[in-house]
């Protein structure tokens, strides 16, 4: 296939720059750091790199964009989407917002590391912007040199399609690429910078507004500039809710209560830990969005985070994620007061979180157990227990949920003829001890029973379980080895891991070394236990 061909894909991608066109821009050009007021965004050229390679692409993203496999691995696939050459319609920039880091208000953020590239429509006419990260230089970059490296993108890459595959509302990845350049970073920021292979992501979304956004200019007075912000974000990301007024901005505000407790929802039920839930990092469309320092629950501890930053506080810890969520909504709430002016309505609004998690996670509860219904009369008790049972001994969240499904449905066997499903779950089998053995047993027997008596089938128990407990999750230690590998330049492990993730919830028998539970060697390596934000 000649060269005109492989490109065409590409050049006929069409974009609609809506945010560009309708929103006010920074009247200053130069891409220095600075205060950015009165303006949505800065115009920003991606930097220009010397030995661009492709890593990886993502099919189904592709698909999305009416791209073929032929357009992916084209030169000038490579070469557009590292930021050396811009389509026709392509006109980058990146988005001032604001931020609670932490709890603490952070003031101007922005796009430190991230360029929009533009906008493109589909065939069936659905919006996808895309935006690189790594590709340099913004005004919002602060002291920061806006380059991402290999490790990171690695985790963002894969992250972003395994979540897909979970299920888990979440922004794509469309391609990660090498720069052919080093990148200086001090991992941990204890005192050791290293260069490192500087590579980039482009990730697509609909839209990658987040609650900053509206925060910044509510924080500096910008009313007309939060409104402006506002009615574009209903009218182009919300156009179900009608055109922009009052009543639309409460049900808009609702709305996004509700996407964000569904995705909550949905980090629980996989073991996902976001690791920096800060309010920058929260997207308005209720997608996960920045896989910085995240992680996978390996062992079941609700106090765990991945973040080297939060450890002393463990603020964004697995356990308070949808605490921090509603805080989150909380801030937003009050960005948007200006336009409200009542407190009453935007209360009632916010509790539609609290309306849609509850019977939302009660859902996601009965469906790991293979429950056709949550009734809290039973449930409640039989699921506290299990939660504590799983904290007592270093357990498997992942493969403990999976091999449940296995368990054989009679109350009268032994306790190790129950529990013998499950032993791929512990760690350290030695903490088993008579007395758990017991407690765990008789706990099995209640769940048989509670299964017994809701009359579900068991194939259909086992049904249910597998579609909401996936066997293949990206675990820490599986990405730390597939960037080993990609740091000497040998891919395969990317490809084999995104290939793997597509399918998380089905056996996949040639690929059961993946479902194993975490080496010991990985209980304290760098990028398997502990990741910074530099990660």
């Amino acid at each position: 296939m000649n060269s005109q061909t492989k490109t065409c894909g590409l050049d006929s991608l069409i974009f609609d720059n809506r945010f560009i066109r309708e929103l006010p821009a920074d009247p200053q050009t130069a891409n220095t750091r600075r205060q950015v007021f009165g303006a949505c965004y800065s115009r920003v050229m991606p930097a220009q790199v010397a030995n661009p390679q492709l890593v990886a692409y993502s099919r189904e993203v592709a698909e999305l964009l009416d791209l073929s496999p032929e357009d992916c691995e084209s030169d000038d696939f490579t070469q557009v989407f590292v930021g050396n050459r811009l389509l026709s319609g392509m006109d980058p920039y990146a988005t001032c917002y604001g931020g609670h880091q932490f709890g603490v208000w952070a003031g101007q953020l922005g796009d430190g590391r991230a360029i929009n590239l533009g906008e493109t429509v589909n065939r069936r006419g659905e919006h996808w912007m895309l935006q690189l990260k790594g590709a340099g230089e913004t005004p919002y970059s602060r002291t920061a040199d806006g380059l991402a490296v290999l490790r990171s993108s690695v985790r963002e890459f894969l992250c972003s399609e395994a979540m897909y595959h979970l299920g888990v509302p979440t922004t794509r990845a469309l391609s990660l690429i090498l720069t052919g350049e080093e990148v200086i970073r001090d991992m941990f920021y204890n005192g050791n910078p290293r260069p490192e292979p500087g590579a980039v992501v482009c990730r697509v979304a609909p839209s990658f507004t987040r609650f900053g956004n509206f925060q910044i200019f509510a924080a500096r007075g910008e009313i007309d500039l939060l409104k402006k912000l506002v009615d574009f974000t209903i009218r182009t990301d919300f156009p179900h809710l009608g055109e922009p007024s009052l009543d639309v901005y409460l049900k808009w505000f609702e709305e996004v209560c509700r996407r964000t407790a569904d995705m909550i929802v949905h980090w629980q039920r996989v073991g996902f830990v976001h690791g920096v839930m800060n309010t920058d990092n929260m997207s308005i469309l209720g997608l996960t969005i920045d896989y910085g320092p995240y992680g996978w629950l390996e062992n079941y501890d609700p106090g765990w985070t991945p973040n080297t930053t939060d450890s002393a506080e463990r603020r964004y810890r697995f356990g308070n994620q949808p605490q921090i969520a509603f805080w989150n909504l909380g801030q937003l709430a009050n960005a948007i007061y200006p336009l409200i002016e009542q407190v009453e309505p935007l209360q009632q609004a916010i509790n539609s979180y609290v309306e849609t998690f509850e019977p939302g996670w009660q859902a996601m509860v009965a469906a790991k157990l293979g429950l056709n219904v949550y009734d809290p009369a039973t449930d409640d008790a039989l699921n506290t227990e299990l939660l504590i049972l799983l904290q007592l001994v270093e357990t498997d969240m992942t493969i403990f949920y999976r091999k449940l499904a296995q368990l054989v449905m009679d109350a009268e066997l032994s306790n190790d003829a129950l529990m013998a499903p499950l032993m791929d779950a512990y760690y350290v089998p030695e903490q088993l001890t008579d007395e758990y053995k017991t407690r765990l047993g008789n706990w099995l027997k209640s769940y048989i029973k509670r299964v017994q008596s809701s009359g579900i089938a068991d194939a259909e128990r086992i049904k249910i379980m597998n579609a909401a407990n996936p066997k293949y999750v990206l675990r820490n230690y599986l990405a730390q080895l597939a960037i080993d590998k990609a740091e000497q330049g040998d891919f395969s492990m990317v490809s084999e891991l995104l290939e793997l993730l597509r399918h998380p919830y089905d056996e996949q028998p040639s690929k059961e070394g993946f479902a194993s539970k975490r080496p010991d060697w990985a209980r304290q390596r760098p990028g398997c236990s502990m990741l910074s934000c530099s990660s």
